[in-house]
């Protein structure tokens, strides 16, 4: 083999093909598309919501708005989870107990912040996440200053 020829590590040459159509090795294994993690779309919606950041607290992902907390995800893998992911965020005064009494399946009273009226979203299962980002924007609402509630849209 000529020492001066680029080649590929499955002994394509690569000194004759133009830069941006060098070839790659294959994956040996075909990638399935795959739903993104429940916590990675989580993030995504917390995040999107103006000046919103993520602070990681009691070991957890927390996602507040001028440090004023609205949302927390609960790992099914420690004692915030109980064996399922989940997301407990802030409650109008009385939807917390609306919520959980007509669909005990999908909402739940969480732990700590339950008598404050905060309700717990379990995130396995059919997770409705166009209904979750409206309860995410309601907890903002209830939390983030005025100045900020028309950036919402």
């Amino acid at each position: 083999m000529d020492a001066t020829r680029a080649t590929s590590p499955s002994g394509t040459d690569l000194s004759i093909m133009p830069p941006n159509s060098r070839a790659r090795p294959k994956a040996s294994r075909k990638r399935r598309a795959t739903a993104p993690a429940p916590l990675a779309r989580l993030r995504k919606l917390c995040l999107g919501l103006p000046e919103s950041h993520e602070v990681e607290a009691w070991g957890e992902p927390t996602f507040r708005v001028r440090n004023k907390l609205f949302a927390m995800y609960a790992a099914a893998n420690n004692h915030h989870g109980g064996g399922r992911p989940a997301v407990w965020c802030k409650a109008g005064p009385g939807n917390q107990a609306l919520m959980v009494q007509a669909a005990p399946a999908r909402f739940f009273v969480p732990p700590y912040v339950g008598p404050s009226g905060w309700v717990g979203i379990w995130l396995d299962g059919a997770v409705d996440w166009s209904e979750l980002a409206d309860l995410l924007r309601d907890s903002y609402r209830l939390v983030a200053p005025k100045r900020l509630h028309p950036m919402l849209g």
